[in-house]
């Protein structure tokens, strides 16, 4: 097992423990967040599902962002990734969503937003939205991945208490 598919079954346990289930949001990722947790056996029990929207257009049509947020924010910001969160838990029965949108690279980064730029946000059926930007460095593929592991992390530590913001 990888280091993220052990990061995912950490995450599973909690949630089943828990008696909850996880949706996420992925747009830069390209469901590798899903990939990950439903290479665990068992995840059947606590992930409910995932979307990937790749485009604008499919934020909009599956998880209702708002055109006027995307617009005055950009689809790589933490207003997007919120509302990508919140959306995944509208549009699901998960008690858990997690977002994800960012710049991999090796194109498309602008000074504001340069290659690395990564959006996460954390929503919870029972309210509050968590969101933060990170940078990453390296690859296309190891933005991703770094990506998938923030986004497994702060939602693990938000489960165990711990402030996710470190």
């Amino acid at each position: 097992m990888n280091e993220l598919e052990l990061l995912a079954g950490r995450l599973g346990a909690a949630l089943s423990e828990r008696g909850e289930w996880l949706a996420c949001a992925e747009s830069c990722t390209g469901g590798w967040v899903a990939q990950s947790v439903t290479a665990i056996a068992g995840s059947s029990g606590w992930f409910e599902r995932g979307f990937v929207t790749y485009s604008n257009a499919a934020k909009i049509e599956m998880l209702g962002v708002a055109e006027a947020t995307l617009a005055r924010h950009g689809a790589v910001s933490e207003a997007v990734a919120r509302a990508m969160a919140q959306g995944a838990l509208a549009h699901s029965r998960a008690d858990w969503a997690l977002a994800i949108t960012g710049v991999a690279g090796p194109g498309g980064g602008s000074p504001e937003k340069p290659v690395g730029t990564v959006c996460f946000a954390w929503a919870g059926r029972e309210g509050g939205c968590l969101a933060q930007t990170r940078h990453f460095a390296g690859d296309r593929a190891a933005v991703r991945e770094q990506s998938v592991r923030h986004a497994l992390s702060g939602l693990l530590n938000l489960l165990a208490g711990v402030d996710c913001q470190a």
